[in-house]
């Protein structure tokens, strides 16, 4: 495959979803052998192209994971250093969740499992199974139990 046919291709890939840096180099990787000559062109041809832009990305993959997935601020920094994203693009990515938005979905998750723990089940164990949910979803401790004690003390 020519390096032409290569650049086509990687833009597509970066058309149909915004990708990170880290996303890319492991697609040219799938495609065979590139000096890091070649790959360093590819991407910097990305750049210019605007193709590829990880500030976008983060910002794009908060608001995704967050407004469509109802991701916590834990989870979607943990995935967003998973694809080698720096710290400064991580806080400007988390900046684009609204602080009212991000309370309102996490009681309205808390409320939503809470109805569908079991009835019979003991306080105590609905608001562990409770915790442990919104814990898994990437909130905050601190906000997990607030919700939890705020919204369910009987």
């Amino acid at each position: 495959m020519s390096i032409s046919e290569i650049k086509r291709k990687l833009a597509d890939y970066c058309v149909y979803q915004d990708r990170s840096h880290w996303e890319v180099e492991q697609k040219m990787k799938s495609y065979g052998y590139l000096n890091e000559e070649e790959r360093g062109e590819i991407i910097i041809w990305l750049i210019q192209n605007n193709f590829l832009n990880e500030e976008r990305f983060a910002c794009s993959y908060a608001r995704g994971k967050f407004y469509q997935k109802n991701w916590g601020k834990i989870k979607i920094k943990m995935g967003l250093k998973q694809k080698k994203i720096p710290e400064k693009l991580v806080e400007k990515g988390l900046q684009e969740i609204k602080e009212e938005d991000y309370l309102e979905v996490l009681n309205l998750l808390a409320k939503k499992k809470w109805e569908i723990l079991p009835r019979e089940a003991s306080v105590f164990n609905k608001r562990k199974k409770l915790s442990m949910y919104l814990s898994q979803k990437g909130y905050e401790s601190f906000l997990v139990y607030e919700v939890i004690n705020t919204f369910y003390e009987n």
